[in-house]
């Protein structure tokens, strides 16, 4: 006897799986990263402090000198004539007030950081010595990025004479001894006189020149190897120009790999910024940055008993350096075409 059998069906679960874009799947790589996220909680925490710290905390300027009254006695006595009664009146001239700078004080409601030797708040200007290091850092940057993208993709393109002079410029470039370089530029630029916000311009100026060539060329070898690809064969044959196949083909197809070097190059610049300043040859008083406030600790009473006036700038570039490194590792992981998925 055969026994219908009635077959249940069930729906089988199909696991479905939604499309990410380049982008999304990058992104998804990088906030896997502890490290990345706690770079970009950094860097973000930085900036709050640098560039709204000083509208929330308004209390003292950059600059502002904190004046103490100091009161003393001086007893001076005059003999005037009483316009209305013509008598002698003797007048007796008893107080003064004078006012000092309120330098070397420690931490306290008033100055949360205590003052300098200046009497100068450490606070406000920890918060505005920020924005002088990130603003240099950003722009010395990108100013080195686009020169070293232009003429890195100029060399790589053309190759030939114009690859071989380009190339020798950067050998130049990487054989100067910077620091005797900086020194003589150091004091050319105080024989000009300049004004201390103007002397800031000249500096990124200056790193920027002595750093654009390690851009130049990590492009041009990327160039190299891209220009062989079967894409760039049809630009060529559908007549495109020159600067569009560079512009528009190829540089596109190395902003991973800038982008990764211009987020590990912000923490070298702010550390190239510190180091000029700490030795004088950037940032100067009154105007704040990290890199002259630490040069405070080359005085043995500052150093030993002062902590507070050098020792939180130090502690804002490590964790400058260290946000931007942990940013710059995190993108380069997500940006690996070999990285899992």
């Amino acid at each position: 006897m055969e026994e219908n059998k009635e077959i249940l069906e069930t729906p089988v679960n199909e696991e479905t799986y939604k499309e990410m874009s380049p982008i999304q799947l990058i992104l998804r790589r990088f906030f896997r990263s502890k490290l990345s996220v706690v770079g970009i909680v950094m860097v973000v925490g930085l900036f709050i402090f640098s560039f709204l710290g000083p509208v929330i905390y308004n209390k003292w300027g950059e600059t502002e000198v904190d004046k103490t009254p100091t009161m003393y006695v001086e007893e001076n006595t005059y003999i005037v004539i009483d316009p209305v009664t013509q008598e002698k009146v003797e007048v007796v001239e008893r107080l003064q007030l004078e006012l000092s700078e309120n330098a070397y004080d420690d931490p306290s409601l008033t100055h949360l950081l205590g003052t300098d030797d200046k009497g100068m708040d450490v606070f406000v200007r920890l918060m505005y010595g920020g924005r002088i290091s990130l603003t240099i850092g950003f722009i010395v940057v990108i100013l080195e990025t686009i020169i070293g993208v232009i003429l890195g993709g100029i060399a790589g393109y053309f190759g030939g004479w114009v690859d071989q002079l380009i190339m020798r410029i950067v050998d130049v470039f990487n054989c100067i001894p910077t620091l005797p370089i900086l020194l003589i530029a150091s004091a050319l630029i105080d024989s000009w006189n300049l004004e201390p916000s103007n002397r800031i311009y000249v500096l990124m100026i200056i790193i920027t020149i002595f750093s654009w060539s390690g851009v130049a060329r990590m492009v041009r070898g990327q160039i190299l190897s891209l220009r062989e690809q079967e894409y760039i064969t049809a630009t060529e044959v559908m007549g495109i120009p020159v600067w569009r196949k560079i512009f528009k083909h190829l540089i596109p197809n190395v902003m991973p790999q800038l982008i990764v070097s211009m987020t590990l190059g912000l923490g070298s610049v702010i550390l190239y910024e510190s180091t000029l300043s700490y030795l004088g040859l950037g940032v100067q008083l009154p105007q704040a940055a990290w890199g002259t406030m630490i040069s405070l600790a080359n005085k043995p009473d500052i150093l030993n008993y002062h902590v507070n006036m050098w020792l939180p700038a130090g502690i804002m570039i490590v964790i400058a350096v260290l946000g931007f490194n942990f940013i710059g590792d995190g993108l380069r992981d997500a940006m690996d075409p070999k990285a899992k998925k």
